[in-house]
């Protein structure tokens, strides 16, 4: 492994060491473990959930993530749908949404869910996504993770590092890193160890099937989601797909599956548009260029569409990335006029105006969307550039900010708020967002650094001083964790 692997590594125990150190520490009221779980003698939800933070600090500094409002925000609803019928008890979920043409996902200890935009592609309809979304919320309510390394306590902290590392590396290095780290574990563990997660993948399928159907989603879409899987391994030779490298697939688990689906009623699914939506930003997104993009949506309106709507859309958007800008409105004009409400359509329609040099015409369009749906993530994201775009830095500073007081652990808004802050002349509102978006990605020096420069701006202002003070204490302290071997 190459030094900045063995970082991540290093990293990683050295929360999980905190984390003992805490569970080691007396306390001032008694904690007592939860009934009927059996993880509970080894990390408390709170040290997963803290375990999970510093983690996805780790990951966010190594492995490349969408910044796509509207992405994030579907995602984001659509694991909170699943979640919310789930068996999951702690519920503080962050959503990370990884920039990779592969078919992954995965559930970290604490509540950390990610997924490849790269599986948009290989899934026919939300059902089949919220498939793996459902079965990675299994592992997730059962803490898998967690109980498995109380098969091997003497292996505890390298077991875990391993484990959550090879998820970075698998991230970072399409397969081949992340395989053989992962294979490196699994040679280290026990057969009973190797037993004990297949076991896993079975009781995560079932209860996660269990969740699809409460959501109300065809119980079908697991056994068409692992097809669709197996289908990506054949055509993929030597490199599967991500998601098979931790979770082995075989056709008796894709019969299990389809067996298990014969036992809900059978009923009428309709498929949501905008997970079609979502599939073609992603396709756009991951298109090598806007030259394929177009010849790919263009083909398939020639051909045979899955969904002509979605694939209009995509049009649209390879139109817009490429700079046709008349062809870009001509493609989504009929879209907005069939549908003036849909987010993806709103957002697409002004991002059209402003790339056309009459942002004050998207800011219009935008401040009457919020008006009806104030506070949207994805509106507000967009309204905030349009006004940047439109100089107007001042109110696009406001509008930022009440999106980081409601999403705090959010890296896209911190970095925008830090350019937004910089075009309205707020210098110290600069360095201050700034250390927030390095805390997040886990570059605590950078973010000390920013906070330090900010002092300098404050010594007439006590209340702020302290303020960044303890800010700087806190960052301190994280660090220290980090560092502790």
């Amino acid at each position: 492994m190459t030094s900045k692997h063995n970082l991540i590594a290093g990293l990683i125990i050295a929360s999980l060491l905190h984390a003992n150190l805490l569970q080691a520490a007396p306390a001032s009221g008694v904690t007592l473990p939860e009934l009927g779980d059996p993880a509970s003698s080894t990390f408390s939800t709170q040290q997963e959930y803290d375990l999970g933070r510093a983690w996805l600090k780790m990951f966010r500094s190594q492995v490349r993530t969408v910044s796509d409002p509207l992405m994030q925000d579907y995602m984001e609803y659509l694991i909170y749908k699943l979640v919310s019928v789930s068996q999951v008890k702690d519920r503080r979920l962050e959503v990370v949404v990884v920039d990779n043409p592969t078919i992954n996902a995965f559930a970290v200890p604490g509540g950390v869910v990610g997924v490849h935009n790269g599986a948009f592609l290989y899934a026919d309809n939300e059902a089949e996504l919220a498939s793996i979304l459902g079965h990675e919320l299994g592992h997730l309510s059962q803490r898998h993770f967690v109980r498995g390394v109380e098969q091997q306590q003497r292996n505890m902290l390298p077991m875990m590092a391993a484990m959550l590392g090879s998820l970075v590396l698998a991230a970072t290095a399409h397969g081949d890193v992340g395989m053989a780290g992962i294979a490196a574990t699994q040679a280290a563990a026990q057969q009973a160890q190797l037993s004990f997660s297949r076991e896993n993948e079975q009781e995560a399928d079932r209860v996660g099937m269990e969740t699809l159907v409460k959501a109300d989603y065809d119980p079908n879409a697991f056994a068409a989601m692992f097809e669709n899987m197996l289908a990506a391994n054949r055509f993929a030779g030597r490199n599967p797909p991500e998601f098979l490298l931790t979770h082995p697939l075989t056709e008796s688990r894709v019969s299990d599956a389809r067996n298990r689906a014969r036992d809900y009623v059978r009923k009428v699914y309709v498929d949501n548009l905008d997970f079609q939506l979502m599939r073609a930003r992603a396709e756009v997104q991951l298109s090598a260029n806007s030259s394929e993009a177009l010849k790919k949506f263009k083909a398939r309106l020639k051909g045979q569409s899955r969904n002509a709507e979605a694939d209009h859309y995509g049009l649209a958007l390879a139109y817009l990335q490429a700079g046709q800008l008349r062809e870009a409105r001509d493609q989504l004009d009929p879209l907005l006029q069939k549908d003036q409400r849909r987010l993806a359509y709103v957002i697409t329609d002004t991002d059209i105006d402003v790339a056309a040099g009459v942002p004050d015409r998207a800011v219009e369009k935008l401040r009457a969307q919020l008006r009806v749906n104030p506070g949207n993530y994805p509106l507000s994201m967009a309204y905030a550039d349009a006004l940047l775009k439109a100089n107007q830095p001042q109110i696009a500073e406001g509008v930022l900010e009440d999106q980081a007081r409601v999403r705090p652990t959010d890296p896209a808004v911190w970095y925008e708020l830090a350019e937004t802050h910089g075009l309205a002349g707020n210098i110290l509102g600069v360095h201050q967002a700034r250390a927030e978006y390095f805390v997040l990605n886990g570059i605590l020096d950078k973010a000390e650094q920013q906070l330090n420069y900010a002092l300098q701006l404050t010594k007439k202002d006590p209340i702020t001083t302290t303020k960044i003070e303890e800010r700087i204490r806190q960052i301190k302290t994280l660090k220290d964790q980090m560092e502790k071997m």
